[in-house]
């Protein structure tokens, strides 16, 4: 399999699991998906590219960031820094937040994911 191909299995997985964990209403951690996907290593940087690459499409569509049902497992139940400044260079959340702003912009932006179904990808 070529890298091309397996950058889409990744891709059509992710979504599937996203998909998934909005559907029962729940969030993810990152080690939860890196398991559920099977992601070989370095699997947080498959990861994180990989959510970079839908926060960016979401983004750009207008669409809520399915990417934010992903959080940390440092019990933070917000995303990783990486998430927000990904987020920030595309205009999709305030650059800069602290970490009130920013789990209150997060519990927005998952309303907004769980409102919004199968019509948002």
């Amino acid at each position: 399999m070529d890298e091309g191909s397996r950058r889409f299995d990744i891709l059509e997985a992710l979504l599937a699991e996203l998909a998934a964990a909005r559907g029962r209403g729940e969030t993810c951690t990152y080690r939860q998906m890196i398991e559920r996907l099977a992601l070989p290593g370095p699997a947080m940087r498959t990861l994180t590219a990989a959510l970079e690459y839908l926060i960016a499409l979401d983004a750009r569509a207008g669409r809520p960031l399915l990417a934010a049902l992903v959080v940390s497992q440092a019990g933070s139940g917000l995303p990783r820094a990486g998430f927000f400044e990904c987020a920030a260079a595309l205009g999709a959340c305030p650059a800069g937040m602290d970490e009130e702003a920013a789990r209150r912009w997060h519990a927005a932006e998952l309303a907004r994911v769980l409102a919004c179904g199968k019509a948002c990808g």
